[in-house]
């Protein structure tokens, strides 16, 4: 695709919803359940992802749940994460409620402090900050041989980008999380406010395990913004998207797929936490990093609006497998 000078165009033959090409038969459920078993195989270290790394502000724990499993992060006096279970181990206090002093996390019921170091069976986790989001390894949870770090995608150099981090939850389970990026066929359907005219280009396979698309995002009316984009799957709770050409080429939307209930929970509970993290070479976007602080909640708000529509989905697709009426 070329890129154009001017990234608006006009919508040509521009076509009524409900009269748009039926796209059911392009998705076909074995395809998306093989891409879906393929991303299962890959490893994931055992992290998971819990939040931005805005979230963990300096003097201010942070408590989580993921896998059933409570934990606690806090930031040293140099700024490094620290994360361990949220119970304190001297009577269980929650210390997602505590302080911080001076880089130690000070429990609020009789002042037992931690360091970040192992205490009285109290035992810290591996944690990763890697500028945009924060990492856990759990290890008894994730079940895998773990790794030093997690695998992080290729972003746009942080200098010359503007990221924001979306966190959304529902009653389902990661699969069905990652289910829902690997179909980019019910986009122009359930999303008509945001995309038109989409075409797979590329389905996954063995030998080349990637889905490309051309998309339209829709701007007011019958103006977009045409680009191309390629969706992988590097482990078994991630999707990322990322625009191969067109405005924002290079750009990436990384989907994380954070269980918060244990494995096997009759009712289980997903937390989607979505990166968007936009790049662009023209001199124009500087105006727009400088507009950050403004433009990140525009950018969580957008992803908000398509990730109502995409829980549902997610959380519909659980409900149906939970009762043995999942189609394939």
């Amino acid at each position: 695709m070329r890129r154009p000078e001017i990234p608006l165009r006009l919508r040509r033959n521009a076509v009524p919803w409900e009269r748009q090409r039926p796209t059911w038969r392009d998705a076909k459920p074995a395809l998306i359940a093989e891409a879906l078993d393929r991303a299962r195989t890959r490893p994931s270290g055992n992290w998971f992802v819990v939040g931005a790394s805005r979230d963990l502000r300096d003097g201010r724990p942070l408590g989580r749940t993921v896998a059933g499993t409570e934990l606690v992060l806090w930031r040293d006096a140099e700024g490094t994460p620290h994360a361990g279970p949220g119970a304190c181990p001297h009577l269980g206090a929650p210390l997602k409620d505590s302080v911080v002093r001076c880089g130690t996390l000070i429990c609020h019921w009789h002042g037992l402090a931690l360091d970040g170091g192992p205490f009285a069976g109290w035992a810290p986790w591996p944690v990763h900050d890697d500028g945009l989001l924060l990492w856990v390894r759990l290890d008894r949870a994730g079940g895998e041989a773990p790794t030093d770090r997690p695998f992080v995608p290729e972003r746009p150099p942080a200098a010359g980008a503007v990221g924001a981090v979306y966190t959304g939850v529902g009653t389902c389970e990661p699969e069905d999380v990652v289910a829902n990026r690997l179909d980019p066929w019910h986009g122009a359907w359930l999303h008509p406010y945001s995309f038109v005219d989409l075409e797979v280009l590329r389905t996954p396979t063995e030998e080349d395990d990637a889905l490309e698309v051309e998309v339209s995002f829709k701007v007011a009316g019958r103006v977009v913004v045409p680009v191309r984009a390629v969706f992988t799957a590097p482990d078994p709770r991630t999707v990322v998207m990322r625009i191969t050409a067109g405005e924002g080429a290079g750009s990436v939307v990384e989907t994380h797929a954070t269980p918060l209930t244990p494995a096997g929970a009759r009712r289980p509970r997903t937390a989607v936490v979505e990166a968007v993290v936009a790049g662009s070479d023209r001199r124009g976007f500087a105006l727009a990093r400088l507009a950050a602080p403004l433009l990140r909640p525009a950018m969580r708000a957008a992803a908000g609006r398509l990730w109502r529509d995409d829980l549902a989905y997610a959380e519909r697709r659980w409900s149906l497998r939970a009762r043995g009426l999942f189609p394939g």
